[in-house]
């Protein structure tokens, strides 16, 4: 693939296994990234929400290893974990959540007792350790995605208790008002979804037993998506952006019926993506995030075909490019 450089390694045979069924669907390979080990969450969960501030990762809601709802919230400050707060109201699978300055927006969700979708939204502090209820989303979701871009709260996809749905919200905090902007260009649930320079990116997906390798690219100044390089289709990975390439990590093949390990990149100006170097762990609901000079993922599920109700994990890997 031109413009992204190869490196000559050795790697177990799982590992070239692993990259080459990568390089077969077009992808190349070129891993570069380490992983390392760090302290489990004190309480395993799937199907939550993970964000980092400036001085600590968060974990919220979700489903623990008992396939029950978790209520507590939960920092690692880098060395070890701590339990902070308590989620307001039952439990929640599948909400987003947004952290600008020392606020934390835990949006939307399915509630874990009733299964139906929720449009609350709730603020909370990390300094005064309290929540606040702001402005519900205009229509109940769960399984989608949130972004921070130019200081707003995109939100894209997700599901009602219908289908999977195409809407992409955005809340101003300064306002607190949502307004509609322009829609995927079609419904799904589970995307990941990054803010990229002067664009946001919408990566993979799914619908159902469907699941997608659609990437898309919104221009906040035309409002209006277009299509990007595609991926092997999955849902419930997890995406950030490092020195200007996308990250995206496993996640869930219903096609294959397993649960993913693969970390693929997409570098500045290339025209497909790249296989890097394999989570240690699959898991889905790859909750993966930024934090300090790595990027870390926090919990997720080891166990294919779960959905909502799977069982977590406490497993947190930190992954580090050269």
């Amino acid at each position: 693939m031109k413009g992204v450089p190869h490196r000559c390694r050795l790697f177990s045979p799982g590992f070239r296994a692993a990259v080459l069924s990568l390089a077969i669907a077009g992808a190349a390979v070129d891993a570069a990234g380490t992983w390392r080990r760090e302290p489990d969450m004190p309480t395993p969960r799937s199907a939550h929400a993970v964000v980092a501030t400036a001085e600590a990762i968060y974990a919220l809601a979700g489903t623990g290893s008992d396939g029950k709802p978790v209520l507590d919230v939960e920092r690692f400050d880098g060395t070890r974990w701590s339990r902070v707060a308590s989620l307001p109201g039952e439990g929640i699978n599948a909400p987003a959540a947004a952290a600008i300055g020392n606020d934390i927006y835990l949006i939307g969700g399915f509630g874990t007792t009733t299964n139906q979708p929720l449009a609350g939204v709730h603020r909370f502090n990390v300094r005064t350790r309290t929540w606040r209820d702001e402005a519900p989303l205009p229509a109940p979701r769960g399984g989608h995605a949130a972004v921070v871009h130019g200081g707003l709260i995109h939100v894209i996809g997700g599901g009602n208790s219908v289908s999977t749905i195409d809407d992409h919200s955005v809340f101003d905090p300064r306002s607190r008002r949502w307004t509609g902007k322009a829609r995927l260009p079609r419904a799904m649930g589970s995307p990941a979804a990054v803010s990229l320079g002067s664009r946001i990116v919408s990566i993979g997906g799914r619908s159902g037993a469907s699941d997608f390798g659609d990437v898309y690219f919104y221009d906040p100044g035309a409002d209006a998506w277009t299509a990007g390089p595609s991926i092997e289709p999955r849902g419930t990975a997890g995406a950030v952006v490092l020195k200007g390439a996308v990250y995206l990590f496993g996640g869930e093949a219903q096609a294959a019926k397993r649960v993913l390990d693969s970390v693929l990149r997409l570098d500045p100006g290339a025209a497909a993506w790249a296989a890097d170097t394999p989570m240690p762990t699959a898991r889905n609901f790859a909750r993966a995030v930024f934090f300090k000079d790595a990027i870390y993922i926090v919990g997720g599920s080891t166990s294919y075909g779960s959905s909502h109700a799977s069982r977590g994990a406490g497993t947190v890997e930190r992954f580090k490019e050269p």
